[in-house]
């Protein structure tokens, strides 16, 4: 039996297809004298960068899950990389970067199917350029597409081993459309809200992190505790490989976000490098001064957090202060995660306490550290401060509420959690019927799913 939500995914992707063969081609005529090869040559290599990070995490999340989830974990990331860039082609881009719609949003018709996304720099009706003005705007609209493909990812971690695959496509879609797409425009458009507030985000602390992080704990919440209980991570090379992997793409989504081949690139590499390293160092020191262990989990996450800390402020701040934002920081998150171990809540990787509190006080300090913030001694620098406070709030609990919505929405169409004998068995063999090689489920338990499945067909 066909399940209606495939039925309807399949007939939208054909819509989609269908509707491809009525958009021109744009062109990549333009006059080339304009555009640096250096940057071009730079964005290239850094959106290469950044499209590496999502299989990354993929191995990050992956590994740290019970042997009887590493597939389904890792696809879930994996499976953004095609449906988000559909996506974004088909009006993403639009919603994201079209002009300017109340400053939250842009307009659908500015570049739908990629309509008009060329060779050519793009000029905003009111006269501001889109992107780098050395650069091709169809290069900036894919080095921005990796940005949107990798944060819907960072939010699977939250619940992990208890979603259902089919539903987790349809909360991805709420959650680009709803959430992603106005955070980006306000925070990066040259018309957005935020932007016109003063308010700084370089690379992501808000528009990626904050926003993944806080609808990773809405859906903790929403989908309740695992009822199995929390098992060993899989394969702790695969944690290590994925951190790498993160921290390698890290340096084409921070430097890459100067948008040229310059020295705020070279200063966002340095500072992204510099925090990483100081993270993963303090957090392995802090676990020992608590009484742990020094670990590989612990080295992984600390370095991840680190590049979370420095992403809005990476190409402004000073290889110290970046020290400083990555050494404090670290030292919240490490504490975060210990709090929300002894709460109700089941955050199974950490998202919120990792990224998303990463994200929120990465954003606090640089409305501290920018040259224009609070560190300038002036009354526009604590007006620039307490601007980057409000967007926090705003988008605190603008995505909380919207993901809440999402979340119940789409579990009134079909169940976000799959059930208990799924949840048993494995994600990776009731889901997508494989398993990993080190799983072992044993006979009773599929015999039990598999009559569990009968029973349901039967109603």
């Amino acid at each position: 039996m066909i399940k209606k939500r495939w039925i309807t995914l399949m007939t939208a992707m054909t819509l989609i297809a269908i509707a491809g063969l009525f958009v021109g081609e744009p062109t990549f005529e333009c006059d080339w004298s304009q555009v640096s090869a250096a940057d071009v040559a730079w964005l290239i290599t850094a959106t290469i960068f950044v499209l590496m990070m999502t299989p990354g995490l993929s191995f990050f999340y992956g590994g740290m899950v019970g042997a009887k989830n590493v597939i389904s974990t890792m696809l879930q990331s994996f499976i953004a990389m095609g449906l988000i860039s559909v996506l974004w082609v088909v009006i993403g881009f639009s919603l994201c970067f079209g002009d300017d719609i109340g400053g939250v949003i842009g307009s659908p018709l500015t570049f739908p199917m990629f309509h008009g996304v060329g060779g050519a720099v793009y000029t905003t009706p009111a006269g501001n350029v889109l992107g780098g003005a050395t650069i091709p705007l169809a290069l900036y609209a894919l080095f921005q597409m990796k940005f949107a493909i990798i944060t819907p990812s960072l939010i699977t971690g939250s619940f992990a081993e208890r979603v259902r695959f089919s539903a987790y496509l349809f909360f991805m879609m709420f959650f680009f459309f709803v959430i992603y797409c106005p955070l980006a425009h306000m925070t990066w458009h040259p018309e957005g809200l935020f932007m016109r507030w003063g308010v700084v985000d370089f690379a992501g602390g808000i528009v990626v992190h904050a926003s993944s992080g806080v609808a990773a704990l809405a859906g903790a919440i929403f989908l309740g505790r695992r009822s199995t209980a929390k098992s060993e991570p899989a394969n702790i090379p695969f944690v290590l490989l994925g951190a790498a992997m993160l921290w390698l793409g890290w340096f084409g989504f921070n430097a890459g976000s100067s948008l040229h081949a310059d020295g705020q690139a070279v200063k966002a590499f340095l500072n992204t490098n510099t925090a990483s390293a100081t993270a993963m160092m303090t957090w392995i020191f802090f676990d020992c001064l608590r009484g742990r262990k020094p670990s590989a989990m612990g080295a992984a996450v600390g370095c991840v957090v680190g590049l979370v800390a420095i992403t809005p402020s990476a190409g402004y701040v000073t290889a110290g202060q970046s020290i400083f934002i990555a050494f404090i920081i670290t030292l919240i998150c490490n504490i975060a995660v210990y709090w929300r171990s002894h709460t109700r809540i089941d955050d199974a990787l950490d998202v919120f306490p990792t990224h998303g509190t990463g994200g929120i006080f990465g954003t606090v300090l640089t409305g501290i550290f920018i040259q224009e913030g609070l560190i300038a001694g002036t009354w526009d620098g604590f007006v620039i401060f307490l601007y980057h406070l409000l967007a926090i709030v705003i988008v605190f609990v603008y995505t909380f509420i919207m993901s809440w919505i999402g979340y119940w929405l789409i579990d009134q169409l079909l169940p976000m959690r799959v059930s208990a004998y799924s949840e048993k068995v494995g994600l990776d063999f009731s889901q997508h019927d494989e398993h990993y090689g080190l799983a072992h489920i044993g006979e009773r338990e599929i015999a039990e799913y598999e009559e569990h499945i009968r029973e349901k067909m039967k109603d």
